[in-house]
């Protein structure tokens, strides 16, 4: 058997509406209930939400997605009056990346998790793309 990641746990300070936000986001299928956790389905892993009151060290969660699906949810998340940032250091407000010649947006969730959507695997447009990767040029 080929290892592969089954679920992480994601802090929240309601489970519900986070579970919410990032199904209604990406148009995955509606949370389930497994236990104190509220699970997002999202291909072959779930991001189990556990609602907590202690702090929320902010986490970072990528997700690859088509160039339809992009244009779906960055739709979404300009609808919904969400900042966004070309870099995952919110250091470039209001603009998307083309890095590795895709394009990669990151917007944050209800608790400061970063969320990011991306065309094209890091590094996968190698030195010949017409915007690389900026970690290949470090």
């Amino acid at each position: 058997m080929a290892v592969s990641l089954n679920h992480t746990i994601v802090h929240a300070r309601d489970s519900d509406a986070s579970a919410a936000f990032l199904a209604g986001m990406m148009n995955l299928p509606a949370p389930s209930t497994l236990g104190p956790f509220v699970v997002v389905q999202v291909g072959e892993t779930s991001l189990d939400f556990l609602q907590t009151d202690e702090v929320i060290h902010p986490n970072h969660f990528a997700f690859l997605v088509s160039e339809e699906e992009f244009s779906t949810i960055f739709d979404r998340i300009r609808a919904a009056g969400l900042r966004y940032w070309a870099d995952p250091f919110h250091q470039q407000p209001g603009q998307i990346n083309h890095w590795d010649d895709g394009r990669g947006v990151y917007f944050d969730d209800p608790n400061g998790h970063i969320l990011e959507i991306l065309t094209r695997p890091y590094g996968s447009g190698g030195l010949d793309a017409a915007h690389p990767n900026p970690l290949l040029l470090s």
